[in-house]
């Protein structure tokens, strides 16, 4: 996931950023990232190092590195099938207003279910926005705890992901949710 630089979010803690990194699941290594907010960027597939000073750039916050913490656990606990929803904040900072509303309703997908990018359009009351609504879940800071990976084509294709192995790592989680 690449992240532009963007200036440090009004009335954003500071000194608060605690970074984790899961190094191995069936997707590779997953870095989380949260503040005192709530989680505030998930990456599968990337440097720990390199995630930590990318969110804390944008973030204007300097990263404490930690082995344990409720949003690590959850995660590795859903990527091994024992989790089936997060019971955890989230922290908006790195989203717009319309990226937050089109993953707020992506929250509100069940697990296991899907939708495709044009009922979430419906839904925000914005029908003819299904390729936003497709770009603004390709820009997700926080997969797998906001579930992008359950939102399809018009046709119930399996459309872009933008962890590394793309559609394939959709799929993964998709089957994941099916078998658990």
């Amino acid at each position: 996931m690449k992240y532009l630089p963007i200036r440090k979010p009004p009335n954003h803690p500071t000194n608060m950023l605690s970074i984790s990194q899961i190094p191995t699941t069936p997707l590779g290594p997953v870095n989380v990232a949260w503040t005192a907010n709530g989680v505030v960027a998930i990456e599968i597939g990337g440097d720990q190092e390199t995630f930590a000073a990318q969110i804390g750039q944008r973030l204007g916050d300097v990263p404490t590195f930690v082995e344990t913490g409720a949003p690590r656990t959850q995660v590795e606990e859903y990527l091994t099938g024992q989790r089936t929803m997060f019971d955890l904040d989230i922290d908006w900072a790195l989203c717009t207003p319309f990226q937050r509303q089109v993953l707020e309703h992506q929250l509100a997908i069940p697990y296991g279910e899907t939708r495709t990018y044009g009922q979430l359009a419906a839904q925000i009351g914005k029908p003819q926005a299904a390729r936003a609504v497709g770009r603004a879940g390709a820009t997700n800071p926080i997969p797998l705890i906001i579930p992008c990976h359950r939102v399809l084509g018009a046709d119930g294709s399996l459309r872009g992901y933008g962890a590394p192995g793309g559609v394939q790592t959709k799929a993964w989680l998709l089957a994941l949710e099916n078998r658990t």
